[in-house]
């Protein structure tokens, strides 16, 4: 296992979301995880990928499969967090209103991604961007 791939988030493009989380959910899939497993990684990575493509010009998904768990990074060049906790709390969003017109930005990314997740660490600097990542455990 150690297995490390690698997405590029191009944001702003919400076709292109949910890219690198259908590739992580098949490489799940051939390693046998199982189904519950998958779904709550791909619940929290495609929110991941979510909120960098509606709040950052870019960022990258780092995922590492390891015989137990997987790792998840994703980093963003956006406008960073100003209150972490605020964040958290379901509902609470900072999406442009061109964006919540599309049907995103209803403030649960981050509250589904911390659900789903057994570790969940969030540095983040405003003006900067955010690196978010995540462990979920996993028996094969």
């Amino acid at each position: 296992m150690g297995q490390k791939l690698e997405y590029d988030i191009v944001g702003g493009d919400f076709n292109l979301a949910g890219k690198a989380s259908s590739k992580i959910k098949k490489k799940l899939k051939q390693l046998e995880v199982d189904s519950a497993t998958i779904k709550r990684i791909v619940v929290a990575t495609y929110e991941a990928e979510l909120n960098v493509v509606a709040h950052a010009s870019c960022g990258k998904l780092a995922v590492i499969f390891e015989s137990d768990h997987i790792l998840v990074t994703i980093t963003d060049s956006g406008p960073g967090i100003e209150n972490i906790e605020q964040a958290m709390e379901a509902g609470y969003s900072t999406a442009s209103k061109k964006v919540r017109e599309m049907g995103f930005g209803a403030g649960m990314g981050l509250p589904n991604i911390k659900k789903n997740t057994d570790e969940l660490k969030i540095e983040s600097k405003v003006g900067k961007g955010t690196t978010l990542s995540f462990k979920i455990y996993y028996g094969l």
